[in-house]
């Protein structure tokens, strides 16, 4: 348990949270929308400081970051809670926890050295803050950041985005590199799936981008909700508009907690999707949870030369050189050492 940052207190011991945009104003007692961040006699404290349930060793493909340290692995640490309520939720045993379990908090103890000691012992490259909303748990993983970025360790958050404005900011110092999900174009979707708003969410894109944070952006496609072709140029116009250099994952969504109605992603949605990225002049769109179908590669956007290989989340080769097309000698953009 930690005070937190980022809430003010106001008359009877009433305090507002600006840690997200959801900006939740909590009485003496009560805990905001995320569950794990509670007033305590008017002080904001955060419940899971350092009370990790999940720690992996992953490829960093799995985030999923394509143009970021390809083939290497993150150390990846995630708590419970989380700001949204996505009814498709890959991960909702964790994120969902404490609102399905009466606000019970679960996780072993660490410390943010040991976590970075974790990293280090693995031969992880980076660490990654993850598996739910990683601003959630924000005190501890800005205090792990701050620790690997002395032993060289690069920082990734794997994000909704939701974050306010000023947490963006005291974030990106320490901060290399960020996927953001752009769950949907419509604030219908927002709110009805995930209990949030979009705007937020493009504004971050934006600005985690102007900070010079590296960025990745992940869309699921799921069937009759989001993967019309108008929302998927939409998503692609906003993207090339921030950065035509930023990847786009169109990635295959499977049923799910709270979302079993819906069926499968075809590989023909993933496709559509790749080419009206292609189209929008995005320069790196990759299809994702569908494995060998050739989508997932890295290609030279000038002569088209396959550059990174891959099958799922595997590099099978690395033709880069000196951060470019061997061929074209065209720049990739990314983070490649």
């Amino acid at each position: 348990m930690k005070e937190a940052l980022f809430y003010e207190t106001k008359g009877d011991k009433m305090v507002k949270c600006g840690l997200c945009n959801h900006f939740c104003q909590i009485k003496t007692g009560g805990r905001g929308i995320c569950g794990v961040r509670e007033n305590q006699d008017g002080r904001l404290v955060s419940l899971v400081y350092g009370r990790l349930v999940s720690t992996n060793l992953d490829p960093i493909e799995k985030k999923p970051l394509f143009n970021f340290l390809p083939g290497s692995t993150s150390y990846s640490i995630s708590t419970v809670g989380c700001n949204f309520r996505c009814l498709h939720c890959q991960n909702w045993q964790i994120s969902q926890y404490p609102r399905m379990n009466k606000g019970k908090i679960i996780g072993d103890d660490y410390t943010p050295d040991e976590v970075v000691e974790a990293a280090v012992l693995n031969g992880a490259k980076s660490i990654s803050y993850t598996y739910v909303e990683p601003t959630i748990f924000y005190e501890f993983a800005y205090d792990c950041a701050v620790i690997a970025k002395k032993k060289g360790i690069r920082n990734v958050f794997v994000s909704n985005g939701f974050m306010a404005p000023d947490v963006t900011r005291h974030l990106v110092p320490v901060l290399d590199a960020i996927n953001i999900d752009i769950k949907g174009f419509t604030e219908r979707f927002y709110r009805e799936v995930c209990k949030a708003k979009l705007k937020p969410v493009l504004d971050n894109v934006k600005l985690f981008h102007e900070l010079g944070a590296w960025v990745e952006v992940t869309t699921l496609i799921i069937p009759g909700l989001n993967d019309s072709p108008e929302e998927l140029r939409d998503i692609a116009r906003f993207i090339k508009g921030v950065s035509p250099a930023m990847p786009w994952h169109v990635t295959a969504f499977y049923p799910t907690y709270m979302m079993m109605d819906k069926p499968p992603t075809p590989i023909s949605s993933l496709r559509l999707a790749r080419r009206i990225g292609l189209e929008e002049g995005l320069k790196y769109v990759y299809e994702g949870n569908i494995s060998g179908e050739g989508g997932e590669n890295t290609y030279c956007p000038s002569c088209g030369s396959e550059v990174i290989k891959r099958h799922g989340f595997w590099i099978k080769e690395n033709r880069l050189e000196n951060g470019g097309c061997p061929d074209c000698k065209t720049l990739i953009e990314g983070v490649w050492k």
